[in-house]
């Protein structure tokens, strides 16, 4: 059984829909769906794999996708290349390319392809003049016969006329191999590597090249040879001056189309890939997936409107689906929050998904972690840091925070609780003397005992404080413990109810048998805290305590083989005796120790708080110690604002992790035993909400 009401306690309902698409519409119907994020789609349905034409169809998409993919990567190395920004996903205007947007494609990287080819090859012809340049240099001042220049450079040197008409045919043939430098009149300087010489000579003798002989003597490099590539490196880097501006120019004239392009680009290859994965024929699409079912109406509106009706909804619950009844296939989750709920979802998600039908315990985590964190990290200035950054990561904060928009509001959240926390405790900024008059004004109003703290954690008797006070807190700090702990068992208890699943509802440690142990085991140790405060009232354990101990245990232990017995189910112990000796007595031990350390383990909310009252008051100490002295203002100030700065950024860190560990290990443990799926709609672009 699947409960299918939606609302603060259950997830929304949910609908499964299959759309049966005309080949005309599809692109229209999923550009519908992708903008308004409506549906979670399921395309792993083999049987309907073996349609007739399906795979010619497919094959259709594929090339389609394959061309999308193409256009994009030249775009996006466009983009790189000019140093414009990216896009990552479609943009809020973003429409599919059609053959203007392709023949603006066709334009833009080939002027811009044609751009980085040219000066990639500037580039390496800058190198290559470069090396010769400085290589010629070394051995200007030689007192050696140029004639011997060969044997003592890596450089091959050919000096020559060469007919003006010809040195640009020649130049590109030698493009990579050479340089070519012209000198004066028709006389050129040619030179290339060792390597190279060979193919520099063969296409110096097919251009009818004359050498000239170096008179005899004549000693070092002719200065021609370095003036020449001097100017021809001068040139070079002139003509990659130009190709910069050139690159700014093509910024200013295609940054925004390259942008738009590709947005539109990627917003086609998100499409193409689902059509490619939809069951198709060569006349229809079938895409089918999960909706919430309060957006069906609106959905289905819309999709009527731009076809013209010519579309088939057929939509049915998840328990009229064979494979959601036989528990193969699971509903996608989709959690209904708003405000300060929503943004404790993050907290869900990151442990696991709930079941479908289950109860969502975003409430009870939104109202725990805010408590808890609050007790442990009380201060109204440090709160009040937290509360900021929470607002300045929001939706109105600077761009720059944009990445950390998730914690925006358990940010405000904690913040506020701190700063409650922060004046019960009158600490501001580790100061506890600030809020003193204001303090003792409320207290006196309310109780006609004026008071300097309404809490005091510090169990001094300067400050009000005392050891049976501490005790009273930690006492809380349990009780709220206690209470996590019962509503865990209590949602398991009503999911097991749900899901029909008896014998654990009844018998499981977290079911029915475990919680009456717990809660009794509760009320034994209350009954033995009053006795010790007060004699009146003194403990002892009697028959009937002991009989709501044993039979729950007794329950938990022999209840799942009793009702494998009376319902016919066998084997009745499918381990053997041994083993289910072995395991009852590892399965007591296991509860009891369990539910022990699952509630003291919720001192640590009062350990943690009364740490950051100390932390605090040493602080405030020694910086009041410190002021007191020559010159020690500047010291005392510099004390303050690196102790907050570690109490907000470590202990904060601290005490988060210590609240999601008590979450996830103390609460979720109760209840989340299997995790579902979350919903996921189709859409464009990221962020919209549904």
């Amino acid at each position: 059984m699947i409960l299918t009401g939606g609302g603060m306690l259950r997830p929304r309902k949910m609908k499964h829909l299959e759309l049966t698409v005309l080949s005309r519409d599809i692109e229209a119907v999923i550009e519908f769906l992708g903008r308004g994020g409506y549906m979670h789609f399921t395309h792993d349905d083999e049987k309907f794999r073996s349609i007739p034409g399906n795979e010619s169809v497919s094959k259709t998409d594929d090339k389609v996708l394959k061309l999308t993919r193409e256009n994009l990567e030249k775009l996006k190395t466009a983009c790189a290349y000019l140093g414009i920004a990216i896009p990552a996903e479609p943009l809020a205007d973003s429409h599919l390319p059609g053959t203007a947007e392709e023949e603006l494609t066709k334009t833009i990287t080939a002027a811009v392809s044609a751009l980085s080819g040219r000066e990639n090859e500037l580039i390496r012809e800058k190198a290559r003049i470069g090396e010769a340049l400085n290589e010629t240099k070394a051995f200007a001042g030689l007192d050696a016969p140029f004639s011997d220049l060969d044997q003592l450079s890596y450089l091959t040197l050919r000096v020559g006329r060469l007919d003006p008409r010809q040195q640009a045919d020649i130049k590109q043939n030698l493009s990579g191999r050479a340089v070519i430098i012209p000198l004066d009149g028709d006389r050129v300087m040619a030179a290339s590597s060792r390597k190279g010489r060979f193919a520099l000579d063969s296409e110096l003798k097919k251009s009818n090249f004359i050498p000239i002989n170096i008179p005899e003597g004549f000693k070092g490099v002719p200065a021609e040879l370095i003036s020449g590539f001097a100017a021809r490196l001068e040139n070079t880097e002139d003509e990659l001056r130009g190709i910069l501006e050139k690159k700014k120019e093509y910024c200013r004239d295609y940054g925004n189309n390259l942008q738009s392009l590709i947005a539109s680009y990627i917003m086609a290859g998100i499409m193409n890939e689902l059509k490619a994965a939809a069951i198709s024929t060569e006349n229809f699409y079938l895409l089918s997936g999960w909706t919430p079912a309060g957006l069906v109406s609106e959905m289905a509106a819309g999709l009527e409107k731009i076809t013209g009706g010519s579309i088939a909804i057929r939509s049915c619950n998840p328990d009229e689906i064979e494979s959601v009844s036989s528990g193969s296939v699971k509903v996608p989750v989709s959690l209904k929050h708003r405000g300060v709920v929503k943004g404790f979802e993050s907290v869900i998600f990151s442990y696991g998904v709930p079941l479908y039908g289950a109860i969502d315990p975003t409430i009870f985590v939104t109202i725990f972690f805010t408590l808890m964190f609050g007790i442990m990290f009380g201060d109204i200035g440090q709160g009040l840091v937290l509360l900021l950054l929470g607002i300045l990561t929001g939706k109105k904060g600077p761009a720059f925070m944009a990445r950390f928009r998730k914690f925006s509001v358990p940010l405000i959240a904690v913040g506020t609780a701190s700063m409650v926390m922060g004046f019960l405790e009158g600490s501001i900024f580790t100061n506890d003397k600030l809020l003193i008059g204001v303090t003792r004004a409320i207290t006196g109003f309310l109780t006609g005992h004026p008071a300097d703290k309404i809490l005091v954690l510090m169990p001094m008797a300067e400050m009000g404080g005392s050891v049976t006070k501490l005790f009273y807190f930690f006492g809380f700090t349990i009780g709220i413990g206690i209470i996590l702990n019962s509503i865990g068992l209590i949602l398991n208890m009503v999911n097991l109810a749900a899901h029909k699943d008896y014998v654990n509802l009844f018998f499981s440690k977290t079911g029915i048998a475990g919680s009456l142990f717990f809660w009794y085991a509760i009320s034994l140790g209350v009954r033995a805290v009053i006795g010790i405060i007060n004699p009146l009232w003194p403990f002892g354990i009697f028959w009937y305590d002991k009989a709501a101990l044993i039979i729950p245990i007794v329950f938990i232990l022999f209840g799942p083989t009793v009702w494998r017995l009376a319902f016919g189910t066998r084997p009745v112990l499918a381990e053997g005796l041994m083993v289910f000796v072995m395991e009852s007595f590892v399965e007591v031990l296991e509860t009891i120790s369990n539910y022990f350390s699952n509630t003291v383990s919720f001192l640590r909310v009062g350990a943690f708080a009364l740490s950051h009252a100390v932390l605090s008051y040493i602080i405030f100490s020694l910086s009041g110690q410190l002021m007191a002295a020559s010159g020690g203002t500047l010291i005392a100030g510099i004390i303050m604002v690196f102790g907050n700065s570690v109490i907000i950024v470590l202990e904060g860190m601290i005490v988060a992790i210590q609240v999601m560990r008590l979450q996830y290990y103390e609460f979720f443990g109760k209840f989340f035993t299997e995790t579902g799926v979350e919903f996921k709609p189709f859409r464009f672009r990221k962020g919209v909400e549904i």
